[in-house]
């Protein structure tokens, strides 16, 4: 089996770019890589939702194929936005407002055919770890295996939420600067994070890729988003 010109067990001779949570990324060559799942779960919806971003303007990495549990894509160049942050090549400001960009760009994607009315396609894992400074799109959103079709209030709490994780570990060497970016984005991110917040924490409760630790500050997390959350004009002009 190939993919886009990829043998299904040429692996063993591709650079190790990464090694996440549920999938590997190898170097196929300058210009691609490869993003494949441990589970051998099939990429086919992911794909799809990639390929319709993308054909609607929006900065996704170039899918070139999708078979069984691989995705073969364009190799972004560039550090990720936590990188840009820790390295202090942007400020906080900055970053929460690259964040709030994204949802509002990828939330005025129409809608594929067939979807429940209000329903945009939603990434579920927008944070600035996954967001790549690329020099072909500017900062561009990685990483649609939870991508789906939802509400906006639903993929903007669950960033909200992300961030509010990382603020809540009072042992974190990020905590105060993610305290600070999360009361940023939500001053500046349009919707309402507090109307699908329980669920965006549940959903949060049944992602099989957090341990046990990190489990225990999802509740904490969503108590920080609802305090910063209530000075907010929810989708106005202005924010606490």
């Amino acid at each position: 089996m190939t993919t886009n010109g990829v043998a299904e067990n040429d692996t063993g001779a591709m650079p190790v770019l990464a090694v996440g949570t549920t999938a590997d990324i190898y170097l196929v060559d300058d210009e691609r890589v490869l993003r494949r799942y441990r589970d051998g779960h099939d990429t086919a919806y992911e794909a799809a939702l990639m390929r319709h971003a993308a054909e609607h303007g929006f900065p996704v990495p170039a899918l070139y194929s999708s078979d069984g549990c691989d995705l073969v894509m364009e190799r972004l160049h560039g550090p990720t936005l936590l990188q840009a942050l820790a390295a202090g090549e942007f400020n906080l400001q900055d970053g929460a407002d690259i964040m709030a960009d994204l949802h509002h760009r990828l939330h005025a994607v129409p809608a594929p055919r067939g979807a429940v009315a209000n329903d945009v396609v939603v990434h579920l894992n927008l944070h600035p770890g996954n967001i790549i400074l690329s020099e072909s799109h500017g900062p561009a959103l990685v990483d649609w295996t939870n991508a789906r079709l939802g509400s906006v209030d639903l993929d903007i709490a669950m960033s909200a939420i992300i961030l509010g994780e990382v603020a809540a570990d009072s042992n974190g060497d990020y905590s105060r600067a993610a305290r600070a970016m999360l009361v940023a984005f939500l001053a500046v991110v349009s919707g309402n994070p507090l109307a699908q917040l329980d669920a965006a924490a549940a959903l949060r409760l049944r992602d099989l890729t957090l341990v046990a630790d990190e489990k225990t500050l999802i509740a904490p997390a969503a108590a920080l988003v609802r305090r910063y959350s209530c000075d907010v004009i929810i989708g106005g002009d202005t924010g606490s």
